[in-house]
């Protein structure tokens, strides 16, 4: 790696820190926890996964969506359940990144991630409202922080200019130079404003101090019984289910702006490794951040070095240089994350809402709002839940058969389209055996048969026509229909068919079965 690439790795990783600051305390009063506790994780989970993690520019650290989810564990139980929890919720993720369960994020179609991204943009934007607040104001209801007196007057108007001066900086910045990030500029612009002229604003250091020492060795002060891992399990099933929605799709998005793939198992161990670490250091776990992870790509960082950095540096500021961040005015942070907002929203989706099936808009739509109303684990599940059984429907409809006789009078039927669940009564209802003569013979060269509700379906008209006195044939199925149908204890097949060409297979209808005709 040549100096130039280490200079941008480390300015980076130095911009990413200080976007990772208030987000950390932010994150650390609405879990209802010590700012230090949102710091340490952020670092911790930071490294770790920036050392390990399955895609180089990733950033992870402490957010909100797992923060809504530890409110309530720390209003009932305390803080100690919830690093307890935290390790419970990393040796989890590690179990999913072993057995290799990261690879089920590509059943996420695009219009959920197109949603994901669009709810999770609008969540940062409403999270940086809070800091349009008299710091101190806000309380906590046992749900997070909540309250508060919005600015009003000259501070309102002040905190405004410097956000869309902060603006104007990151967007101006490249025309000009790229030696420096265009946000660490505005950052550093804006800062130096604020503290030369003296004005009064809300600084980082309003919301809360951030100095302390280094982190220490931490054992869970809980009792090591089974009605403490009742409490704890449900809280780090979904603690973990969130955390890997989050960092899978992260990857995906920043795989998508880097030009790289795969790294899913990878990710799914580093994030279960850095939140078991965290659990043991007095940290609040993490995962990855959509937001930090913007910032760092769109300011450089390509390799595992600009995370590092941002983790160190992180420290640096807890342990060093707490004094100087806390000077930081918030202004200048709430405006780098304003243009992340406007970067990462996909305005492309709103264009398209009217082009693609309606279905897919619906499914973006529903995302968008599901992930802003409640969280983004549910918003995904939601998401595939709906795009799932919208593509069982289309399939469903897809079944239909071509009718023919031969010179010898059998009736011919190719079956066209999958064979399955939400297909299986329309299959059925391709065929007359009333009306049909002696011989029928079903070909599934253009189909396929996928589950048992096909195999149900398949003996059902076998049964109607043996009713009716007459014989049925199965032709051209697939290796893979080959061994539904031997598995299915009520159907036999012959066995001496080669599995490597398209099969001939004849079923003569006897006492209600289907056995093989030889």
């Amino acid at each position: 790696m040549d100096l130039s690439r280490v200079r941008i790795e480390l300015l980076s990783g130095l911009t990413v820190a200080l976007a990772l600051v208030p987000e950390a305390v932010a994150f650390a009063f609405v879990a209802g926890v010590h700012p230090l506790v949102g710091l340490y994780a952020a670092f911790i989970v930071g490294l770790i996964t920036a050392v390990l993690g399955g895609r180089p520019g990733m950033i992870s650290g402490a957010t909100g969506a797992l923060a809504v989810v530890m409110v309530s564990l720390v209003a009932q139980h305390g803080v100690e359940y919830l690093f307890a929890t935290i390790v419970l919720m990393g040796a989890i993720q590690i179990a999913v990144g072993i057995l290799r369960w990261g690879k089920f994020i590509r059943l996420v179609p695009h219009p959920v991630m197109l949603g994901f991204v669009n709810g999770l943009a609008i969540v940062i934007f409403l999270a940086q409202l809070t800091q349009f607040k008299v710091p101190g104001s806000m309380v906590s209801d046992g749900h997070g922080m909540t309250g508060g007196q919005w600015l009003s007057g000259n501070e309102l108007a002040l905190m405004l200019v410097l956000v869309v001066l902060t603006m104007g900086i990151i967007w101006l910045m490249p025309k000009v130079t790229k030696a420096i990030p265009a946000p660490l500029a505005g950052i550093g612009i804006v800062a130096a404003i604020v503290i030369i002229f003296g004005l009064d604003v809300p600084r980082v250091g309003d919301m809360a101090s951030i100095e302390g020492g280094l982190p220490s060795f931490h054992i869970p002060m809980v009792p090591l019984n089974y009605e403490t891992f009742e409490i704890i399990l449900p809280y780090a099933i979904i603690l973990s289910a969130i955390g890997l929605i989050e960092s899978l799709l992260t990857l995906n998005l920043v795989g998508e702006m880097t030009n790289q793939r795969g790294g899913a198992s990878r990710e799914c161990i580093a994030q279960g490794l850095a939140n078991t670490v965290t659990g043991f250091f007095g940290g609040m776990g993490g995962c990855a951040m959509i937001g930090q992870s913007m910032i760092n790509v769109k300011s450089g960082g390509r390799t595992r070095l600009a995370g590092i950095a941002a983790a160190l540096f992180l420290l640096a500021f807890i342990v060093i240089a707490a004094p100087l961040i806390e000077q930081i005015p918030l202004a200048a942070l709430v405006g780098v994350m304003f243009m992340v907002v406007i970067g990462t929203f996909a305005w492309n989706s709103l264009r398209i809402l009217m082009k693609v099936p309606r279905t897919d808009a619906f499914v973006i739509v529903l995302v968008t709002v599901v992930t802003v109303m409640t969280d983004l684990a549910i918003a995904v599940v939601v998401g595939v839940i709906v795009s799932a059984l919208a593509y069982a429907w289309n399939n469903a409809t897809r079944i239909r058969a071509k009718s023919y006789t031969t010179p010898e009078g059998a009736r011919v039927y190719q079956v066209n389209g999958p064979l399955f669940f939400g297909s299986s009564d329309g299959f059925v209802e391709l065929f007359n055996p009333m009306d049909d003569p002696k011989e029928v013979i079903i070909d599934f060269a253009d189909s396929r048969v996928v589950d048992q509700s096909a195999l149900q379906a398949i003996e059902a008209v076998a049964s109607k026509y043996e009713a009716a006195g007459k014989r049925v044939q199965l032709r051209h199925l697939s290796p893979d229909c080959h061994q539904l149908l031997t598995k299915a204890g009520h159907l036999m097949v012959d066995s001496d068919d080669d599995p490597d060409y398209a099969l001939a297979v004849d079923y003569g209808v006897r006492t209600g079965i289907l056995a093989g005709d030889h």
